[in-house]
C-alpha cells in the first residue's frame, strides 16, 4: 500500500491579501514533509470559478514549486480538463513534459472532463460533448510526447504537423489516469488502459465491485497511450490523534466545511440533464446538512480516528484492490495547521511503518 496526498487549495472567507498565500504555503509545508516522511504521491487538482472551494486554477506552477521542494515524491498533475475551450492538448503535453523534465521524470498525468456547470459554463464548454473530447485527448497526449512531430485532425482538435515540445523523461511518457466519480467510469479507465483515480470518498464495499469490475475488464483493454497503467488509487480524508473522540471531531469539521462548499456549487447533472452527466459529481454527493447539530461519526472508510483505527481501515481498502490511498488533509483550513502537520507526525509514526513492514515482507516471499 502506497500513499499520497490530494491538495484541493480551499481558501476560507474573507479574502484577505495574503489568504490564498497562507494557503498555498501551508500546502507545501505538508508536501515537504510527506516526502521526507516516505508517501508516493502528491497530487494538485485544477479548478476554475470555485470560490473557496479551490483556488488551484494552475496545478502545474503548483507542482513545479513541489518538484524544487522535493527529491522523491510523484508530481500528480491533475485532474487536468480535457476539453478545447479550456486547454488546447498541446499546452497540455507541454506542461505535463516540463513538469517531468524540471521533477527528473516524477510526473503522472490526471484526466478529466470537469462535473460542475461553474466550470464548463464559464468556458462555454458544450457538455454534451466532453466525453468524446476527453477520450480524443486522452488517445492523443501519449503521442504529442512520443512522436518527433505529428498532425492531428479529429472531431474536436485540428492540428497542423508540429513538434511539441519539451518531450518527458519518462520512457515513453508519464502515466495516465482518469477521474472516477460517476458509475462506469472505471470502466472507461479499464478499456483505455489507464489509472482508476477514485475521488467519490469512503464508502469501501460499495466500491469494491467497481474495483474488481476494472481489474477484469482491464485484461482486455486497448491501451490509449504505450503501456498500461493498472493501478487503482482512492482519494481519502486524513486525521490522526490518539484520542478518536477528537479525531471524529475535527474529521466531522472538515467534512462540513467541504460540505458547505459543495453546497455552493452547481453540479452538470442538474443544470444540464442528459446522457453526458447522468450521475451526480463528488461534490454532489458530499452536500449535506454544514450545521452543529448535524455532527456524527466518521463515515465508513474514511480515515480519521486514532492509529490502530486508521490501521485496519487502511487494511480493508488493501483488501479490496487499492494500491494506494491519497488524503485530503484540510477544508478551508477548518483544522489549525499544526493540528495538521501533527496528525502527519502521528501517521508517519505509529501507521506508515505498519505498510512499510507489510510491503518488505511481500517482496521477501515474492523473491523465495
Amino acid at each position: 500500500m502506497k500513499f499520497g496526498i490530494f491538495h484541493e487549495l480551499s481558501v476560507p472567507r474573507p479574502f484577505t491579501r495574503f489568504a490564498e498565500r497562507d494557503v498555498f504555503h501551508n500546502a507545501l509545508e505538508q508536501t515537504r514533509f510527506v516526502d521526507e516522511a516516505g508517501f508516493n504521491s502528491v497530487w494538485c487538482v485544477e479548478h476554475h470559478f470555485l470560490e473557496e472551494y479551490s483556488h488551484s486554477s494552475c496545478p502545474d506552477m503548483f507542482l513545479a514549486a513541489c518538484a524544487a521542494q522535493t527529491k522523491n515524491l510523484r508530481l500528480g498533475f491533475g485532474i487536468a480538463t480535457c476539453v478545447p475551450e479550456m486547454h488546447h492538448p498541446a499546452r497540455l503535453a507541454e506542461r505535463g513534459a516540463f513538469l517531468d523534465v524540471l521533477s527528473n521524470g516524477r510526473a503522472e498525468v490526471g484526466t478529466g472532463r470537469s462535473s460542475t456547470w461553474n466550470e464548463l459554463g464559464g468556458f462555454k464548454a458544450d457538455p454534451a460533448q466532453t466525453k468524446m473530447m476527453w477520450d480524443e485527448y486522452l488517445h492523443l497526449l501519449p503521442r504529442m510526447w512520443m512522436e518527433e512531430r505529428l498532425s492531428f485532425k479529429g472531431q474536436f482538435v485540428d492540428f497542423p504537423e508540429r513538434s511539441v515540445l519539451p518531450k518527458p523523461i519518462q520512457d515513453p511518457h508519464p502515466p495516465l489516469w482518469v477521474a472516477v466519480t460517476a458509475p462506469g467510469t472505471e470502466l472507461d479507465a479499464a478499456d483505455r488502459g489507464i489509472g482508476c483515480l477514485l475521488v467519490s470518498a469512503g464508502n469501501i464495499q460499495k466500491n469494491a465491485p467497481r474495483f474488481a469490475a476494472y481489474r477484469e475488464r482491464i485484461k482486455t483493454c486497448r491501451p490509449a497511450g504505450a503501456f498500461v497503467n493498472n493501478k487503482i488509487a482512492a482519494v481519502n480524508w486524513l486525521f490522526c490523534h490518539e484520542d478518536g473522540a477528537y479525531a471524529a471531531k475535527a474529521m466531522d469539521l472538515m467534512l462540513r466545511s467541504f460540505s458547505s462548499m459543495a453546497g455552493q456549487t452547481v453540479e452538470l447533472s442538474q443544470a444540464y440533464p442528459n446522457n453526458a452527466y447522468g450521475a451526480i459529481g463528488l461534490l454532489g454527493q458530499l452536500r449535506g446538512d454544514p450545521s452543529d447539530e448535524a455532527a456524527k461519526a466518521v463515515p465508513d472508510g474514511l480515515c480519521g480516528g486514532t492509529p490502530s483505527d486508521i490501521i485496519a481501515i487502511i487494511e480493508e481498502w488493501k483488501s479490496v484492490g487499492v494500491d494506494e490511498i491519497i488524503f485530503m488533509l484540510n477544508s478551508r483550513e477548518a483544522i489549525p495547521q499544526a493540528e495538521v502537520m501533527a496528525s502527519l507526525d502521528l501517521f508517519k509514526r505509529k501507521v506508515l511503518p505498519h505498510f512499510q513492514k507489510a510491503g518488505i515482507e511481500a517482496k521477501v516471499v515474492e523473491n523465495v
